[in-house]
């Protein structure tokens, strides 16, 4: 008995004095990669790419203090390589560049259930998600944990995970995905990590930088929040591509326990490369830092086993632009002259197809800016590269709530420059119709806006799809500004695509949504 207690002891004494040492980690992380194999073009220039990010985490992971390369999710959706190959193409890229957690984003769950069990089964890392039980999934079941441990400079460190609340309303987890109560679950996965003696705890986050803000307030026993969902770009940057960072890098929250939760991000699509220096004194909190994301710019060299791999993956990507996604019978007028002036089929099918998308989150009325319309359709089949045309942006869609004096000061904005042939003339969906008089002044000529026959109210709050350029201000949409929102993530090209296979052929017509009182002749 006594021999058994001196072995407790000095099992315990073992045990606090591995979590007693300080300890330095280098974090390497991204999150919203969203399928960008290849760079993208930011402002002038060219930014990300897997084969430039497998130079950079090769450099970091040698040369920097015990490395943790992390991603705060949603891998999945966004270019032709996530269509073809449905997440496999980025987990390739992720395993051969070492990461060690992943969090689920609420797009690895947009083709359902199957399409992410094939991801995890192939990752060399774990997936996590605290606030999801997927026990009742077979697909799922034991593939999707709510934290891990890892070693990391010899001591043992925690990696929870977190998805956005929202995930049944705007993606496809399927019936037996259940969610769980968000602070409670994280609550309790730090806590049984603290039983294990383990005191140094990082949250790979899909939850987006506000809501993470919440959980550093309210959640004992984070240290580092490594963010996501929310294509959050943090630091400090004399880059002119570059839109303004919408806080520091890290975001600094005192934590219920006494001690510091630091929040980062590294934007979207690759186009940086987060890394902070962490500092855990012999308490285990965070006692100093330094760091700042890295832009993933184009004289970077690329790794050549990653260039080859995108090589061979981009080969059905050109038949992919080939095939056919739907037929039209009449055409769809996307002409600039029409688009940012007046109704139009093309107009009305896009304002369609935001709305028929987000139906699930709540949507009643879609909207689509006459500047995001950048093509026509001739009659006759429809191919993936012709809706490319059309929406070209790699815009994702949004759900905002707004009242009725919103909406009418958003249609009032939009034809205040009819003259002029600007992008934020707005199309309504199917439902929705307003008129509007150029007889009278800028912001007085809407004299009527209706849904389903019906006046719409000042005072109620509709629930409104549209772009992520449009919901963010874009074309000084200010009215916008402040209202609940929610980001889907879905990439436009693919809403268009969706529609077009289900509603085939897609022969829009001219139904009066917008009506104009004296037009000059």
């Amino acid at each position: 008995m006594k021999h058994n207690l001196f072995l407790s002891m000095l099992a315990a004494l073992a045990l606090g004095s591995a979590s007693a040492a300080p300890l330095t980690v280098t974090v390497l992380h991204t999150d919203d990669l969203h399928g960008h194999l290849d760079p993208v073009k930011v402002g002038e220039n060219m930014y990300g790419g897997y084969s430039r990010q497998a130079t950079l985490l090769k450099q970091f992971t040698s040369a920097d203090p015990n490395p943790l390369v992390l991603s705060g999710g949603d891998t999945f959706q966004g270019t032709l390589f996530y269509n073809v190959y449905k997440g496999l193409a980025d987990v390739l890229f992720m395993n051969y560049m070492g990461y060690q957690a992943m969090a689920v984003g609420n797009h690895e769950f947009d083709d359902g259930p199957a399409a992410l069990a094939r991801f995890a089964q192939k990752a060399t890392f774990p997936l996590l998600a605290s606030n999801i039980d997927v026990s009742t999934e077979p697909l799922l079941k034991d593939l999707i944990k709510p934290y891990a441990v890892l070693t990391v400079g010899g001591q043992k460190v925690g990696v929870i995970g977190a998805v956005t609340p929202d995930l049944p309303l705007i993606s496809s987890p399927g019936p037996n995905v259940k969610m769980l109560e968000l602070m409670t679950s994280l609550r309790n996965s730090a806590e049984a990590l603290k039983a294990q003696g383990i005191n140094k705890i990082f949250l790979v986050s899909h939850l987006g930088y506000t809501l993470e803000q919440q959980v550093a307030a309210t959640v004992p026993g984070i240290d580092v929040i490594v963010g996501g969902h929310s294509h959050t770009l943090l630091g400090t940057f004399n880059n002119k591509d570059f839109p303004k960072s919408e806080g520091p890098y890290p975001t600094v929250v005192p934590n219920p326990d006494g001690n510091r939760t630091l929040i980062v991000a590294a934007w979207e699509w690759g186009k940086v490369l987060g890394r902070i220096k962490v500092n855990f004194n012999d308490g285990g909190a965070v006692d100093s830092w330094e760091g700042n994301p890295v832009p993933v710019t184009s004289d970077i060299a690329e790794d050549p086993t990653a260039r080859k791999m995108i090589q061979t993956l981009s080969v059905p990507i050109a038949n992919l632009r080939q095939q056919v996604v739907g037929q039209t019978t009449t055409g769809l007028n996307g002409a600039r002259e029409v688009v940012r002036k007046r109704e139009s089929t093309m107009g009305n099918l896009l304002a369609d197809a935001a709305l028929e998308a987000t139906r699930k989150a709540g949507a009643v009325i879609g909207f689509q800016n006459g500047g995001g319309v950048r093509a026509s359709i001739d009659k006759g089949p429809i191919t993936f590269e012709e809706a490319i045309t059309v929406q070209p942006f790699g815009n994702t869609i949004s759900v905002l709530d707004l009242t009725g004096a919103q909406i009418r000061a958003a249609l009032e904005h939009g034809v205040a420059t009819w003259s002029e042939n600007k992008g934020q003339f707005l199309h309504v969906s199917k439902g929705m119709s307003y008129t509007f008089d150029l007889a009278r002044p800028a912001g007085s000529r809407v004299t009527s806006v209706t849904l389903n026959g019906q006046p719409l109210s000042d005072t109620q709050v509709y629930k409104v799809a549209m772009n992520n350029f449009t919901a963010g201000g874009g074309d000084g949409f200010t009215m916008f500004a402040g209202a609940r929102r929610l980001d889907t993530g879905t990439l436009d090209v693919d809403v268009l695509v969706n529609y077009l296979k289900a509603n085939s052929p897609a022969d829009a017509r001219n139904e009066g949504r917008i009506v104009i009182l004296n037009e000059p002749k």
